[in-house]
């Protein structure tokens, strides 16, 4: 078992201010507005869960990513599902394992106690088990991803990990991190969170960027498009979510469709080429209709 966390500060000692993480996740090519990149910091600083929660497309999980590399740090993700337990997310015993112990003491006539088989030998580390447990010189950054998507019940499996860098496990004691992992988690307020998880983190909305940092991250994400082309589609995707539409477009899907008229030679928007890539910006068949019954009003609208 590892030494008792201290629950205060990662240990990254790196960051020097909001100013720096900002660099730093330029340097990775992450583009990040002024209040994320504050989160990201007071999360590193105070040795706090940030949960990230956002409209789906706008990079919480990119965030996170660039976060590890702009650190030089691993990344763990663990991606949630309805139905996720504690055996996928924190650890597991091998049962295989076991049994060959178990059988191996059989076959030399050795009697094997309870105690024997749920040993450190016989554990199988799972995303937040290896986080805690992480040797390298800077602690990793954990991602929970879409932590909106578990269960209830799971998120109670959380609440010793998230408050205090630790899991217990009854046949072992208490694991504690020796520095704590930076945590992220990430939701598209699919469901509200247990008001238990959200005073364990801190806490950050990512909005949709503004026009001017949307066609910067255009222009880093899809360098192969020429300049009219990403001022155009800026404009137009951002008069596209003042629609009445199921699920707005974010950055990753105006990423795929700025990709997708780059790849077909598109140096601005016309609208043939707009209806033969719109499956890239609208997700559902009435978004299409929607997008489609006023692309009169949207294309050629822009500067």
């Amino acid at each position: 078992m590892e030494g008792t966390g201290t629950g205060t500060g990662t240990g990254t000692g790196l960051v020097t201010g909001t100013a720096d993480i900002t660099r730093r996740l330029d340097d990775v090519g992450y583009l990040v507005d002024e209040g994320t990149a504050s989160a990201l910091f007071l999360a590193l600083t105070l040795g706090r869960p940030l949960l990230l929660e956002g409209e789906p497309g706008v990079g919480k999980t990119t965030a996170a990513k660039a976060l590890a590399r702009a650190l030089s740090t691993p990344l763990i993700r663990l991606q949630c599902y309805e139905g996720l337990t504690a055996g996928e997310a924190l650890y597991e015993w091998n049962h295989q394992r076991q049994l060959l112990a178990i059988r191996l003491a059989e076959s030399r006539h050795d009697r094997l106690r309870d105690a024997d088989l749920f040993t450190e030998e016989f554990l199988q580390e799972r995303p937040i088990l290896r986080a805690i447990r992480h040797e390298g010189p800077l602690p990793p950054v954990l991602l929970i991803d879409e932590i909106d998507r578990a269960d209830d019940e799971f998120e109670a499996l959380l609440f010793e990990f998230l408050g205090e860098a630790a899991i217990t496990i009854p046949e072992l004691g208490t694991f504690a991190a020796r520095r704590p992992p930076v945590v992220v988690l990430t939701s598209n307020r699919s469901r509200d969170l247990h008001d238990a998880l959200r005073r364990r983190c801190l806490y950050h909305w990512i909005d949709f960027p503004s026009p001017a940092r949307a066609a910067e991250i255009l222009r880093r994400s899809v360098p192969a498009a020429a300049e009219p082309l990403i001022r155009s589609a800026t404009d137009f995707v951002g008069r596209v979510r003042g629609l009445d539409l199921d699920k707005a477009p974010g950055m990753a899907e105006t990423i795929d469709w700025v990709s997708a008229l780059s790849a077909l030679g598109a140096t601005g928007l016309v609208r043939q080429d707009v209806v033969r890539t719109l499956s890239a910006l609208a997700k559902t068949p009435d978004d299409r209709r929607t997008i489609g019954d006023a692309l009169d009003g949207l294309v050629g609208t822009g500067p």
